[in-house]
C-alpha cells in the first residue's frame, strides 16, 4: 500500500523536506545522522553535503548541512583536507562507530557479564562461530 498521494510525493520510505517520510512521520536526529554516515560510508572519497543530499534524497540542503555539524561536533565526521571544500567523510568505518556504541552500553550497565551473557545467547551460528574464532577458540584456534 502507497502513502503517497500524489505523482510529486517521494514513495515510501523515501523522506521529504524536513525529514518527513511519505507517511508524514517526522524522521528522529539519530535516524537521519545514520542515514547521513551511510551515505557516506558508501564511498571512498569525501562527500558534499550536495552529494550527501543527492544520496539519500528529499532532505533539504539546510537539514543536510545541520546533520553534518551534529556529526562533526560529536567526532563521527571530519572535514576533508584534500581541497574539496565544504566535503566530509566519516572519522570511523561502520564496524568501529558499531564497537564503540557496544562498549558505550556494557559501561553504562550495572552487570557487563551478564549482558554479554544475554547478547551471545541471541548470536546466530555464523556470529557465534566468529566470535568463537576471534576469542581463539574455533577450529583453527
Amino acid at each position: 500500500m502507497s502513502g503517497s498521494n500524489s505523482p510529486d510525493d517521494p514513495p515510501d520510505g523515501h523522506l521529504r523536506h524536513g525529514g518527513l517520510r511519505g507517511d508524514g512521520r517526522r524522521r528522529s536526529p539519530g535516524e537521519l545522522e545514520s542515514e547521513v554516515l551511510a551515505s557516506l560510508w558508501a564511498t571512498e572519497r569525501a562527500l558534499t553535503p550536495t552529494e550527501i543530499q543527492a544520496a539519500i534524497g528529499g532532505l533539504a540542503y539546510n537539514t543536510v548541512h545541520t546533520i553534518l555539524k551534529r556529526l562533526y561536533d560529536k567526532g563521527l565526521v571530519v572535514r576533508d583536507a584534500d581541497g574539496r571544500r565544504g566535503a566530509y567523510r566519516p572519522a570511523k568505518d561502520a564496524a568501529q562507530l558499531t564497537a564503540e556504541v557496544m562498549h558505550q552500553a556494557l559501561d553504562r550497565g550495572p552487570d557487563r557479564v551478564a549482558a554479554l551473557q544475554h547478547f551471545v545467547t541471541g548470536l546466530g551460528p555464523d556470529e557465534e562461530r566468529a566470535l568463537r574464532d576471534l576469542l581463539g577458540e574455533g577450529p583453527d584456534a
